[in-house]
């Protein structure tokens, strides 16, 4: 029987070819990246290559620098450096109680960074990975996300929860899933989730310094990739606003919304509509999911009359879809065409190599969907 028309776009993904060893193999290696930081030298202009680990390091040593209320906490941040690295240095430049090792316990080392907050610090809750942030739940939606409001604006809740999210590599459903809708869904929280160097670390920043919990939505496979960072996104005041997307490849013909590594997949799909079709895609990183920034994405909807979201996130109550309401309740008269999502397929992410590269959007995927949308 044929798939119900819902679930048509993301049936789709099944169809494209499965990643080549080349790819998977880069996937990897960015996975398992060296835990050294990897900085550049600046450029005539002064544009550095820095890595996406190296920018959140440098935005949370500017942090903790700049205020004495902040410290971070989580597994294997401190002695260890960080399971990824991010936290390399910082024990020994800012001590133990403001870099701090905790037990394999998130549901109590989340509700000590709550409280401690409450109380009047600014605490940054690191997760290894927001897979294990299930078992905190309770603490980031009952307790930080709405004691504000139900104090009647007299307690506020300054926390950052941060760490890597969404599509992984090999390791599985339990350790690779996307909660970007989970956490855009809760009144109380905001929610932002990085592609280059430059997003993280502007974005920390502004998550660290606003008195609301923000929720900071990294990916793993992002942590080693390069990117140049402005002179001016070099400095320590150097911070971007929640709730702003970035146009990252202007167009005409097509928006594409995205958000962290989707986004790059993005670019390159639009990169390569551009060479074998002639179509210029406008391609809009999101940064922020919550609050979003229905102003720019109808903006380009109504430049182009096209959209189509590209998302790692279920299809069924996700982002993608939240995305497409919108532009059917503010840009309805714009549309020329149906909008289309692509995003993860509506299955747990496989351990098999092939079938993991048949859950998730490919630049293949995402060129394939966007030439039908167009009808090229």
């Amino acid at each position: 029987m044929a798939a119900p028309r819902l679930f048509r776009p993301t049936a789709r993904l099944f169809s494209s070819r499965l990643a080549s060893t080349t790819l998977r193999s880069a996937t990897r290696q960015s996975a398992c990246a060296p835990s050294i930081l990897r900085r550049g030298y600046a450029t005539e202009n002064g544009t550095k290559e820095v890595t996406v680990r190296d920018a959140l390091n440098e935005a949370l040593a500017e942090e903790l620098e700049l205020n004495q209320k902040t410290f971070i906490l989580g597994e294997e941040v401190a002695q260890y450096n960080g399971a990824y690295k991010v936290t390399r240095g910082l024990l020994d430049r800012f001590g133990p109680k403001r870099v701090i090792d905790t037990p394999i316990t998130e549901a109590g080392f989340t509700g000590l960074a709550v409280g401690a907050a409450l109380a009047g610090l600014h605490p940054i809750c690191e997760f290894m990975t927001f897979n294990f942030a299930m078992q905190s739940i309770d603490q980031i939606i009952n307790s930080a996300a709405k004691t504000h409001y139900m104090s009647g604006g007299i307690q506020p809740c300054n926390i950052t929860f941060r760490g890597p999210n969404g599509f992984a590599a090999g390791v599985a459903a339990q350790h690779s899933q996307d909660y970007s809708a989970w956490y855009g869904s809760i009144p109380g929280l905001k929610v932002v989730s990085p592609w280059s160097s430059e997003d993280a670390k502007g974005l920390l920043k502004a998550a660290i310094r606003d008195p609301n919990p923000v929720v900071v939505l990294e990916n793993e496979l992002m942590y080693g990739q390069v990117f140049p960072m402005s002179e001016a996104a070099q400095k320590n005041d150097f911070v971007l606003p929640i709730g702003k997307a970035k146009i990252e490849r202007p167009g005409k013909d097509l928006t594409i919304v995205s958000v962290s590594r989707c986004v790059g997949q993005s670019m390159t799909a639009a990169a390569e509509l551009k060479q074998k079709y002639g179509v210029e895609a406008e391609v809009v990183n999101l940064r922020s999911i919550k609050p979003l920034d229905v102003e720019t994405i109808i903006a380009s909807l109504k430049k182009t009359g096209r959209i189509m979201v590209v998302e790692s996130g279920y299809p069924m109550f996700g982002v993608a879809s939240e995305i497409l309401a919108l532009s059917m309740e503010y840009g309805f008269d714009y549309l020329t065409a149906p909008g289309l999502r692509v995003t993860g397929a509506e299955v747990p992410t496989p351990y098999a190599a092939g079938l993991e590269a048949m859950a998730f959007p490919q630049e293949d995927t995402i060129v394939s969907q966007a030439a039908k949308l167009l009808r090229l």
